[in-house]
């Protein structure tokens, strides 16, 4: 029996993986014995962050391209986020706890998946450990005694507010260039409103941090009021740029920051790219400085949280197994790989690969032309200065064709290529 521990979107990614192929799998969750700071649910997969799963344009955006490719390998959480998939313009945004339920009910009624609810307190000689960025406790101290020199960054969450509790006269539906349905609220600010907001947002008071937090933090997960810092204008070219959005009488706001749909219903919706790291009291105050906002109920406030990586180059092979221990996998934004989808499709190369070693078969790690081969082979080159990664074009093989439009769909035709390349080997 293969067990696999933690049943995040890696874990359970895996251990779908490994059941579906005949496998038996103890799939090890502490929840609900324990939870960490940061999960609310006992379901499996729970979203933390946001319940965006980013862009789901398969030949323009390098995340997508990368659904794509896991759709192809029969991923469980491409299947979960389609069966729960809210409206979000190009993105793919779903309601987080029917997600999480979605995938719960899929796990625990698997004949060949054995839950067990407690704390895994030390390392399996053999099997998958996929316990997350949050892992911590007698387990996090196994990993720091195994290997060492383990890394680590903080990021933060978003606020979420009720959609009746939005001012729509100070607000607008529509998606960025016309692309969608008009699945997000827009709420416009102009000069003066911003200018006030972002002074007032540089003012506000913060969570304390402990000495020990006070590390990098990675830029995909960039607190507002940290951004905001960098300069007056930098929200603007960011987070609340208003480009390729007009409200009913055709005029583009100085900026907007975007609301987007938290479940189903839309009665919730959350604030897109405002993690943040203000005091409770504080994130009220000052995001009800935006007319639209200026009622808003919160039902979830932005919050802070620390994120565990591995030093992988120096750990992992690519095919996420380590070094000195072929048998053991890690899997998740534990080894490098950024983001839900990226920890999902890791989840589904280690369990491959933890499958065909149980078979005395050679490991199977994509090329760089996909989207998953490159992130593979990102967490185990050498890398004196290694950070996570999320899935982009920057770290695919190279194509020499000048047109930007037109290289993003060879690469997105090459990189699918490959992925049926894999996926007739692994049925071999």
């Amino acid at each position: 029996m293969i067990p696999v521990i933690g049943a995040g979107l890696a874990g359970s990614e895996a251990a779908w993986y490994l059941a579906e192929h005949g496998e038996q799998v103890r799939l090890i969750e502490q929840k609900p014995v324990r939870r960490s700071s940061a999960h609310t649910s006992d379901c499996f997969c729970e979203l933390v962050c946001s319940n965006s799963l980013k862009s789901d344009d398969v030949y323009g955006n390098a995340c997508g391209l990368l659904k794509e490719e896991m759709r192809r390998l029969g991923s469980l959480t491409m299947e979960a986020a389609a069966a729960t998939r809210v409206p979000a313009g190009g993105a793919l945004a779903v309601d987080r706890e029917r997600f999480a339920a979605y995938v719960t009910e899929k796990l625990r009624s698997h004949p060949n998946i054995h839950v067990e609810e407690k704390e895994a307190t030390q390392l399996p000689q053999a099997g998958i450990v996929a316990t997350g960025p949050l892992t911590d406790g007698a387990l996090y101290a196994a990993i720091e005694a195994r290997f060492g020199g383990n890394l680590h960054f903080y990021d933060a969450t978003a606020p979420v507010v009720t959609a009746e509790s939005v001012d729509m006269d100070a607000a607008f539906t529509a998606d960025r260039y016309g692309r969608g349905t008009g699945d997000y609220v827009n709420c416009p600010m102009d000069k003066e409103t911003y200018e006030q907001f972002v002074r007032e947002l540089l003012a506000a008071e913060k969570v304390t941090l402990h000495a020990f937090e006070k590390r990098e933090i990675f830029e995909g997960c960039m607190p507002v009021e940290v951004m905001a810092a960098r300069g007056k204008d930098s929200l603007r070219f960011g987070t609340f740029k208003p480009v390729g959005l007009e409200d009913e009488n055709g005029r583009r706001p100085y900026a907007v920051l975007q609301l987007r749909r938290e479940n189903a219903e839309g009665t919730l919706l959350g604030l897109v790219g405002c993690q943040t790291n203000l005091k409770f009291g504080e994130q009220k105050r000052v995001f009800s400085l935006i007319p639209a906002l200026r009622h808003a109920e919160f039902m979830r406030y932005g919050v802070m949280h620390r994120n565990t990586f591995l030093d992988s180059p120096r750990i992992l092979r690519a095919d996420f197994s380590v070094k000195d221990n072929a048998s053991l996998f890690f899997a998740g934004q534990m080894t490098g790989v950024e983001g839900y989808v990226e920890s999902a499709a890791s989840g589904m190369l280690a369990a491959i690969n933890c499958l065909r070693r149980m078979h005395s078969q050679e490991s199977i790690v994509p090329e760089d032309t996909c989207v998953m081969g490159a992130l593979a082979r990102y967490v185990a080159t050498e890398n004196a200065h290694f950070q996570p990664m999320n899935a982009n074009y920057g770290i695919l093989r190279g194509l020499d064709v000048k047109d930007k439009q037109q290289k993003k769909k060879m690469m997105a035709e090459r990189a699918l290529a490959e992925i049926d390349r894999v996926s007739a080997l692994l049925r071999r």
